[in-house]
């Protein structure tokens, strides 16, 4: 089940970044200041990085332990914190109506994305630890 779930939001946070991407690059690249739209751009770099990575995670893992789960959750749900909060951030700044709300929302999700890189690390190291 793990490695469908992280195939399944791989190839999702895959599509929706070329699609939210473009639509950025297109739709509204006239709307953002330049602040919005390097915001905008890190959401897309750090959405299409971690769909990479759940894939190729999916492919690698054995989704033997539960810490091999909690990595994909970690991602998973990082991801959909961080970037999506950028995204509100900027389409909402730039109606004059921000979300200031999802502000907080942003740094867990990267506390998420870290916290899933160091348990990476750490699933790599561990039987070398001991």
């Amino acid at each position: 089940m793990e490695i469908l779930m992280s195939q399944f939001f791989g190839g999702l946070y895959g599509f929706l970044g070329i699609v939210i991407g473009a639509f950025g690059a297109h739709a509204l690249r006239k709307r953002f200041t330049p602040d919005q739209l390097s915001s905008f751009e890190t959401g897309i770099k750090y959405q299409m990085y971690h769909a990479l990575l759940l894939l190729i995670l999916s492919f690698n893992l054995g989704f033997n332990t539960q810490l091999e789960t909690l990595i994909v959750t970690f991602f998973i749900f990082g991801t959909l914190l961080f970037s999506f909060s950028i995204y509100g951030l900027c389409i909402t700044g730039a109606a004059g109506n921000k979300w200031k709300w999802l502000g907080p929302v942003t740094p867990l999700g990267g506390m998420l994305l870290a916290s899933g890189w160091a348990c990476l690390v750490y699933l790599f190291i561990k039987d070398f630890m001991f």
